[in-house]
């Protein structure tokens, strides 16, 4: 039931660990130092995002937003997104279906 899997390397000052998952839903935790970037990019999954540390400047479709502990959001199904982490951080991410890419 319970499966642990590596804390591997996602982007310069960021680290990516799969905490769950199924075929139809995967949460990962992204743990980001100060200035570490999560790139532009999109995907057909939808994406929760939960801020548990830290804080971020993200960015959805051309949008900047700051968040920060306890902040929450839903990213939709191919929207260009990325943040910059402007205080060392960790973002709890559900992505549905699972991201194969991760596995």
């Amino acid at each position: 039931m319970t499966q642990k899997f590596p804390i591997v390397q996602a982007d310069p000052g960021v680290t990516r660990q799969v905490l769950s998952e199924s075929p139809e839903l995967m949460v990962v935790a992204f743990t980001f130092d100060k200035d570490g970037e999560g790139k532009l990019h999109s995907h057909p999954h939808v994406q929760s995002t939960y801020v548990e540390s830290g804080r971020f400047a993200f960015t959805v479709d051309g949008v900047e937003t700051e968040v920060g502990p306890g902040d929450s959001f839903v990213i939709p199904s191919r929207a260009v997104h990325g943040c910059r982490c402007l205080e060392d951080g960790r973002l709890i991410d559900t992505f549905t279906p699972r991201r194969e890419d991760f596995l």
